[in-house]
């Protein structure tokens, strides 16, 4: 038993909507699946909201310290990696990267905050939340309070449906 609710709860760190439906699947006891989904998703965040920092400070710092040590054959293929100095990297819109750009000047602060639990997974919502809202006073309360009205909503869906999971 306690090796389903530690995987449960890595689980919902990670992939928060398909934990709940998962862990009725694999015969789970309701209340043990619900405070797994609360415990990994809550800790997921956290976790990840606050490795997001120290994380994106060692990058800056590595960055150019792995630039330098590059054979000059190896820069070439590694332009947008290590780019020259003297001219401007030209930008790459990606698909991805255009999809948070619209997600971030579309729908904001709340967009993130609802969303993670639900299409973003929780590292990425974390990190969104941290790199562009991280001076917002309550940005850490109203995550936790969106994964804990989500877990409602997932609780309240396999109640109303229970044949879909059993």
């Amino acid at each position: 038993m306690a090796l389903k609710v530690l995987h449960i709860v890595i689980l919902a760190s990670v992939k928060y909507m398909l934990t709940l439906p998962y862990a009725m699947i694999i015969g789970m006891e309701y209340k043990y699946a619900i405070l797994a989904l609360l415990g990994g998703g809550i800790g997921g965040f956290l976790f990840f909201y606050y490795l997001t920092k120290p994380v994106l400070k060692g990058w800056r710092f590595l960055r150019p310290q792995i630039c330098q040590r590059v054979p000059s054959g190896f820069k070439q293929r590694l332009q947008f990696f290590c780019p020259n100095k003297s001219t401007k990297p030209k930008k790459r819109f990606t698909r991805k990267k255009r999809l948070l750009v619209k997600m971030k000047t579309t729908y904001g602060l709340w967009g993130i905050i609802i969303a993670t639990p639900l299409f973003l997974t929780i590292p990425v919502g974390a990190f969104l939340a941290n790199k562009y809202y991280s001076r917002r006073k309550n940005i850490v309360f109203y995550m936790i309070l969106s994964i804990v009205g989500w877990a409602g909503v997932y609780s309240g869906i396999i109640h109303l449906f229970p044949r879909v999971f059993f």
